[in-house]
């Protein structure tokens, strides 16, 4: 199972800059989704932010199933600076790759509980890492997209775009450059490395049990 937390307010307000699109996945129930603190917080920024549509659907992990869902918004989305979702890590990454012209943002960290996975078919994965790095990435997430999971960029091993350690598998920091290169966003990689919270408060254990 996974569990969503909601960005602080400060952080998400300061994403929501100009025109916002937001997107809330309301889809697999093995994912803990904030709902009443999303919408509080959504209609808050509603009044002080200029926020041009707010989607709410399930199962944005599924490209076929997204596609469907933001058809009839396309116009919106399309004329946003932004785009804010409001999902697991998974539905991030999928909503990223499909706007690929459009800034898209994380509304939420992902972390980990004991439990069923879900079983939706889906293209990326998320290693639940707590604080995440999506933001600072263009959305495509340097833990999983890079075969060494490195936060600083690339190592030096890549040649001709694709990993030495996988050589079927593009470097995942030359996506993520070329991501932010295509946005104009290239200064977003002067973040610094961070020490992140893993951990959840409503995250248990069974030897805590």
């Amino acid at each position: 199972m996974l569990i969503t937390q909601l960005k602080s307010k400060e952080v998400i307000e300061e994403l929501a800059k100009g025109k916002t699109v937001i997107i809330n996945c309301h889809g697999c129930k093995e994912v803990y989704f904030p709902e009443h603190a999303a919408d509080e917080l959504q209609k808050e920024l509603a009044e002080n932010k200029e926020i041009t549509q707010i989607v709410t659907t399930d199962y944005i992990c599924h490209p076929d199933n997204l596609a469907l869902q933001l058809k009839k918004h396309m116009e919106k989305v399309n004329d946003a600076d932004s785009v804010i979702v409001f999902s697991c890590g998974v539905g991030i990454q999928t909503v990223a790759k499909y706007l690929e012209n459009t800034r898209v943002y994380s509304g939420c960290d992902t972390y980990p509980l004991p439990g069923f996975q879900g079983v939706t078919p889906m293209e990326f994965d998320c290693a639940q890492c707590g604080e995440c790095y999506l933001n600072y990435t263009g959305g495509i997430c340097p833990i999983t997209a890079c075969s060494k999971s490195l936060v600083n960029g690339q190592c030096g091993g890549a040649k001709d775009g694709m990993c030495e350690v996988d050589k079927d598998m593009e470097c995942g920091w030359e996506r993520i450059y070329r991501k932010l290169e295509k946005l104009d966003k290239l200064d977003t990689l002067k973040y610094e490395p961070k020490v992140r919270n893993y951990w959840h408060p409503d995250r248990t254990t069974s030897e805590e049990e």
